[in-house]
């Protein structure tokens, strides 16, 4: 897999924000991906050093809706994210650095 078929998108919540200045981005990766693709991929993309990689699975929630035909019910897809925390030399990732 090429690196930006493996990082799908940066992921942007109230936990992350707060890893940023530590250095820790979370990411939506491919379900695929190790965590050696992962960190090659991120590495690779944004030219920084990885120190490592945490990952989870996150499961999708079910959703439900009234319509005029009555309830549906359906489900959010299941994804997994990564946790990665840069060395202590390496140089922040640009576009994370906007954000706060």
């Amino acid at each position: 897999m090429e690196a930006n078929e493996i990082i799908i998108r940066p992921l942007l919540t109230e936990k992350s924000y707060a890893g940023i200045q530590n250095k820790i981005y979370g990411f939506v990766v491919d379900k695929r991906a190790n965590k050696i693709q992962i960190a090659h991929a991120v590495e690779t993309l944004f030219n920084v050093e990885v120190a490592k990689v945490n990952t989870c699975i996150v499961k999708g929630h079910e959703k439900s809706q009234n319509t005029k035909q009555g309830r549906t019910v359906g489900k959010t897809s299941d994804y997994k994210k990564a946790i990665v925390t840069l060395t202590e030399k390496s140089k922040p990732i640009a576009f994370f650095e906007s954000l706060s």
